[in-house]
């Protein structure tokens, strides 16, 4: 069931996303060469507590995985689509780091994702990476109020697949809002409801996508989703609200801040 939410709903979940945008402004100049990923683990849950929230990913449980997800932030390198899970691992020049946080500030909650070039990456990297965002953006512009939600996901589709990009369909974006993850799915790949989107609905579009095929594998550690044949893969994320008949982005863009993104 899609939850829509109040305006006084809403303005919790703004606030939630203006912080964590401002927290990922901090953190994308930390993200390079030479850093171990618990490391950055590390920075972000203490700068949440700080700033207030709570790290909604870490101890988040999901069906058919024994262990929580041990984490604040989820980091995701090279042909890790998702979910990566921080470690002792130094990230290295040409690497393209995924990050993926959310907050929960009051009871409302934030997600957002962007994927960062350490240092030089090859230019098939930087092209795919400039193709995830634009693909976020042209879902995003889709957001209409009276349309279907499947329009989103051929938005992204038809922005990849003539590119020669993998689309990931297992995983998609979703609500979000009073909980992590909430009806709607939203796909990258048209398939599945298609609700006309209306005020107060509130959902998360977050298109991965992979160098070579779109099939993904599982790890076993339960949580890391990795490309099936090993190419490389970039995800980017926005939280956008329907309010008043318009779309608005409640995430803030971080490409500015991104020196050595694209």
């Amino acid at each position: 069931m899609i939850r829509l939410k109040t305006e006084k709903q809403i303005d919790g979940i703004r606030k939630s996303c203006k912080m964590l945008s401002a927290m990922f402004r901090e953190l994308i100049p930390l993200v390079k060469p030479g850093v171990q990923t618990i490391e950055i683990d590390r920075w972000v849950q203490d700068w949440i507590r700080r700033a207030g929230g709570k790290p909604v990913f870490l101890g988040y449980r999901q069906p058919k995985v024994s262990e929580p997800y041990p984490a604040a932030v989820c980091i995701s390198i090279n042909e890790e689509v998702i979910h990566g899970i921080p470690s002792k691992r130094k990230i290295r020049e040409g690497d393209i780091v995924g990050l993926d946080c959310g907050i929960d500030l009051g009871g409302f909650i934030s997600d957002q994702a962007l994927s960062i070039e350490a240092g030089r990456v090859s230019r098939p990297v930087h092209e795919l990476n400039v193709t995830t965002r634009e693909c976020l953006y042209r879902g995003i512009a889709a957001v209409k109020a009276g349309s279907r939600l499947l329009q989103i996901a051929r938005a992204v589709e038809s922005h990849a697949a003539p590119r020669g990009y993998g689309i990931v369909r297992e995983y998609c974006g979703h609500g979000v809002g009073l909980s992590l993850h909430e009806d709607p799915h939203v796909p990258n790949v048209p398939h599945g409801a298609n609700p006309r989107m209306t005020g107060g609905m509130v959902f998360a579009i977050e298109p991965m996508i992979n160098m070579g095929s779109g099939g993904v594998d599982v790890l076993e550690d339960g949580w890391t989703v990795v490309t099936a044949d090993n190419s490389i893969s970039a995800h980017w994320e926005h939280t956008v609200a329907i309010v008043n008949g318009a779309t608005e982005v409640l995430t803030e863009p971080l490409e500015s801040f991104c020196t050595e993104l694209c």
